[in-house]
């Protein structure tokens, strides 16, 4: 099992603010994909059907919403 650290914040020049945020965890099996991984994500923060842009750095996965100041960053937990 994999567990994944989920946090949605508001962003501020496109860079992450922290003004607010809110965190969840994300248990999921090994392998399932990435795919699948962002939706489960989406739907914990409520963004189900939003569009975004993903970037990918190694265990990080960071979804910007379109028409959004926000980001939703996945980071696969290391403990």
């Amino acid at each position: 099992m994999n567990t994944y650290d989920i946090e949605y914040t508001d962003t501020f020049g496109g860079e992450a603010n922290y003004c607010w945020v809110r965190r969840y965890s994300l248990t999921v099996p090994e392998s399932i994909s990435d795919l699948a991984v962002v939706r489960r994500a989406k739907a914990l923060a409520g963004l189900t059907g939003v569009k975004c842009k993903k970037q990918e750095y190694g265990n990080l996965i960071a979804l910007y919403p379109y028409g959004s100041c926000t980001v939703l960053f996945i980071t696969l937990s290391e403990a």
